[in-house]
Parts: C-alpha cells; sequence; structure tokens
C-alpha cells in the first residue's frame, strides 16, 4: 500500500509539473513546500540528512535563484567594508560567493559536501583553488585560517550531532565574525526535525542561540527578509571579539 501511495504521488507531482506555470512550479521548490504527504511533514528526532538532493541537478537550478531579494543582499550588507579572508561554509553552486565578488577587499573561498555542486562552481569561473569538497563537521582548513565565515540555509538541514560539530568548525577557523541564516519557527516553538522537499530543524530562535552560543562568545540575532510558509529567516551573528 505505501508503495502505491508513493507511485500516485510521484505521478501527481509529475502532472503539477506540466500543469503549473514554470515560475509557480519554481516559486513552490524555493519556499520548500514542494508537496508531500501529510506523514512525512514531522518525523522526530532526525535520523540521518537528505545528501542525496544535493547530487540533483533540480536543487542546483534552485541554488541559482533561491536568495534573490533577500539574503544575496543581506549578506553584502553584513560584509559590506569588510576586508580578508571568507569562508562560504555549503556553497553549492557558488552564487553568493559570485555576488560577492564585487568586493575587491574580500578573498572568498568556499566548500561543498558535494562535488557535484562544487563543480557547477568551478564551470561559473570560480578559482578552483578557492573551492573544495568538504565535510562542514571535519574541516581541514586551519585555525583562525578566515577572517569572517557564512552560511546560508545551511545548518538547518544537519542532524543535531553535526550540528553542533559544524558550528564549533566555524568558530575554529574564523579569527572574527561568522555570519549564520537559519529559518526559525513561525509558532515561536522548537518544532522539531520536519521534512517538506527537504528535512530540516524548524526551531525558536532560542533553540538555535543556545546551540551558537556554545562555541561563539557572543551572538546577535537579527531579523531576514526571506521566509516560508513554515518558517521565518534569521540570522546569527556570531563574534569572537573586536573587529
Amino acid at each position: 500500500m505505501a508503495g502505491l501511495a508513493k507511485t500516485a504521488f510521484s505521478a501527481l507531482k509529475g502532472v503539477l509539473r506540466e500543469l503549473c506555470p514554470p515560475l509557480l512550479w519554481q516559486g513552490m521548490r524555493r519556499a520548500k513546500l514542494a508537496i508531500v504527504p501529510a506523514t512525512q511533514r514531522f518525523e522526530g528526532h532526525p535520523g540521518h540528512q537528505d545528501l542525496e538532493v544535493y547530487w540533483d541537478d533540480e536543487m542546483a537550478q534552485l541554488l541559482e535563484t533561491w536568495g534573490e531579494g533577500n539574503v544575496w543582499n543581506e549578506i553584502q550588507l553584513l560584509l559590506y567594508e569588510k576586508r580578508g579572508r571568507v569562508l562560504d561554509i555549503a556553497c553549492g553552486t557558488g552564487k553568493t560567493m559570485s555576488v560577492l565578488s564585487r568586493f575587491s577587499a574580500l578573498e572568498v573561498h568556499g566548500f561543498d559536501i558535494s562535488d557535484f555542486l562544487v563543480g557547477k562552481a568551478r564551470e561559473r569561473g570560480i578559482p578552483p583553488e578557492r573551492l573544495g569538497v568538504a565535510d562542514a563537521t571535519r574541516l581541514e582548513y586551519p585555525d583562525r585560517g578566515f577572517d569572517y565565515s557564512y552560511s546560508i540555509g545551511s545548518f538547518e538541514h544537519f542532524t543535531e550531532e553535526g550540528l553542533v560539530r559544524a558550528i564549533a568548525e566555524s568558530a575554529r577557523v574564523t579569527a572574527h565574525a561568522a555570519f549564520h541564516m537559519v529559518p526559525v519557527s513561525r509558532s515561536g516553538t522548537d518544532e522539531g526535525w520536519m521534512k517538506t522537499y527537504q528535512s530540516f530543524f524548524n526551531n525558536s530562535v532560542e533553540w538555535w542561540t543556545a546551540k551558537y552560543r556554545a562555541s561563539f562568545p557572543q551572538v546577535t540575532v537579527l531579523e531576514s527578509a526571506w521566509s516560508d510558509g513554515h518558517s521565518l529567516g534569521r540570522w546569527f551573528v556570531c563574534t569572537k571579539g573586536a573587529h
């Protein structure tokens, strides 16, 4: 029965793709609201990440437009007039790195767990020596190797254990400040691990703040213009000292 339901649901998505205008379908994907059976929306404690999606060409296309009009403007404001080496954590196709290339005082490097997505970043002209394939929970970059680091819409997809390690690694390789944008629950409560197009934590500002404060001495929360039906975007500005 479950197999038949899954087959029927896949067929329904195919019909919707044909009937919906392209921009509407893209909007559904961008908001992470691709239709899924109700039983898959909440799954309790996370057992694993949906890593396979990072080798999917549709995901690569989605990453090319995901931050338009919101987070890509915001990361430019956060890094405006900053100088030095910057690390893009989970850089995907390198679109954010490309957006930041206008700032000549920044030397932006990036990595992603997906060699497929990093290949897309190389194709767009980002120097290969500034790109790497790596696991955010186990980085080979040196301590304080970057003046600043950032992640955008990434850490919410980690398991809780992986999240703790990834934040600690961000703190280790960053000299001054890290800027992390994640969705927080619209309800203001800890809704836990949920799944729409992709599995992610949908928890409160307080839950996320505690995670960042375990590795950074000072954490400031700023609003983002990004939002979807479940969540509101928040930047966690994590500082280590005067900069």
